[in-house]
């Protein structure tokens, strides 16, 4: 299941959203597990990167584990203790389009590739541990976006 706030004004497919989510939790084989995604702005985004990960910028994605914290104080979340629950993502709109037009992708294609992100760190991987844990996060990304038809 995917729990879905968005807290902009910004309008986002939620079915767009939800199968994302899904289609990377049914490959990895955790499609009975939980998340909730969190569309906020920037200046939330930047006081929750501050507080929890005492970095003071925008970011375009967060995770949090749902053993890490709860994100009900930034009001961008409900969920309950439950072992099916992965966690939370927060999602800056405005730096997803912001990058799209960087890397000169459609917002759809960067939107779906900071999800799929967001979704691989609450499985456990992290590309800040090494080379090779880098490596292979982007290459789930990619393939995970191919079964997508959006790289």
């Amino acid at each position: 299941m995917v729990e879905i706030n968005n807290l902009t004004t910004v309008s986002i497919d939620q079915d767009f959203v939800k199968n994302i989510v899904e289609t990377v939790l049914k490959g990895e084989n955790k499609e009975k597990k939980r998340i909730s995604l969190a569309f906020v702005g920037p200046r939330r985004i930047k006081e929750i990167n501050r507080r929890y990960r005492k970095k003071n910028r925008v970011t375009d994605v967060l995770s949090f584990p749902e053993s890490e914290v709860e994100m009900k104080e930034f009001g961008v979340g409900e969920l309950q203790e439950n072992k099916n629950i992965l966690g939370e993502i927060v999602v800056c709109l405005k730096e997803v389009k912001k990058n799209s037009r960087r890397y000169q992708i459609s917002f759809e294609t960067e939107l779906a590739r900071v999800i799929i992100h967001g979704v691989l760190h609450l499985l456990g991987y992290d590309h800040e541990k090494s080379e090779e844990e880098k490596e292979k996060m982007q290459k789930k990304e990619e393939y995970y976006l191919s079964l997508l038809k959006l790289n």
